[in-house]
């Protein structure tokens, strides 16, 4: 490639982002150019660093690599990117995808794949972890609504109904109807075990 590929790392474990930077950083043609541990802090960083691909953790503070890509790719429509994950989870291949996602590829992948993947993004092609993929493929769609998993997530601390709908600004009624419905959807008996089944798969 004629020129350097400018990288943006966003990962809240320091050693595992400085391990990934001091990988990349052995390409000839990719620098690391910037460094976050927020996903709140994304935006602002490919923005000011002039990024060519930003490469996003899921779990992170402030802001998931998911909503942190959809944010950024709204504003930066160049720029591209690749979500990394410790978990395998299906659901969470469909939502990256459908934030604007470019690649999708687990954290243990050797860094050759990873730097091929930076690449091969910037190229305008997508990279999917075949795994991920066959994965997601086998489980179908999220069967949950928005408003679904909304209430379904803030449930998972144990809040009451009375509390969901004030938090949420529902009936208690509604609130009651929406947490039935997940719970007939993922065939299970409970609201714990409904919110602990869907964030197992990447639905919340």
């Amino acid at each position: 490639m004629s020129r350097t590929i400018r990288v943006l790392l966003a990962e809240d474990q320091s050693m595992v982002r400085e391990a990934l930077a001091a990988l990349l950083g052995l390409e000839e043609d990719i620098e690391v150019v910037a460094q976050v541990a927020r996903g709140d802090e994304v935006l602002a960083a490919a923005r000011e660093h002039g990024v060519d691909v930003a490469l996003l953790d899921i779990e992170m503070p402030g802001m998931t690599g998911i909503e942190a890509a959809a944010r950024a790719t709204a504003e930066l429509p160049g720029l591209k990117v690749v979500i990394l994950t410790t978990f395998g989870r299906p659901g969470y291949l469909r939502s990256a995808m459908e934030a604007g996602a470019d690649a999708f590829l687990v954290k243990d992948a050797p860094a050759a794949e990873l730097a091929a993947a930076v690449r091969t993004v910037l190229g305008g092609e997508r990279v999917i972890d075949p795994t991920l993929a066959a994965a997601a493929l086998a489980e179908g769609a999220n069967p949950l609504t928005g408003r679904e998993r909304e209430v379904l997530r803030a449930a998972a601390d144990g809040s009451t109904n009375a509390e969901l709908a004030a938090a949420l600004h529902l009936s208690q009624g509604t609130v009651r109807n929406y947490l039935s419905t997940a719970i007939q959807k993922l065939a299970v008996r409970n609201r714990a075990e409904a919110a602990k089944l869907a964030e197992e798969k990447g639905w919340l």
